[in-house]
């Protein structure tokens, strides 16, 4: 399974390579704020079983840590997933348009 993850703070702004961001993260999760990655991807296999993940990243939305998942479906379909990263909530479900 191919999983890359990137760590963006801000909207639209990729900000992987800053090194105080991924304190900021790291931080989020030892304060509760965001749930540990493993623990989102079993998650996500609960709520969509049997896809591939092809990306993540964490972003913070308003204040919200926001997990955004690129999964490959069984089907071959692929769909664009949000989670709370605190709760691990589904939040929205986008699928590609072929």
């Amino acid at each position: 399974m191919a999983l890359l993850c990137m760590c963006l703070v801000g909207p639209g702004t990729a900000l992987a390579s800053d090194d105080n961001d991924h304190e900021r993260a790291r931080q989020a999760m030892v304060r509760g704020d965001v749930l540990p990655l493993k623990r989102v991807m079993e998650r996500l296999d609960t709520l969509r079983p049997g896809g591939n993940i092809l990306e993540v990243e964490l972003e913070q939305h308003g204040g919200r840590w926001v997990y955004e998942i690129k999964q490959l479906e069984p089907g071959g379909q692929i769909v664009k997933i949000k989670l709370n990263a605190k709760t691990g909530d589904l939040l929205e479900v986008k699928e590609r348009k072929r």
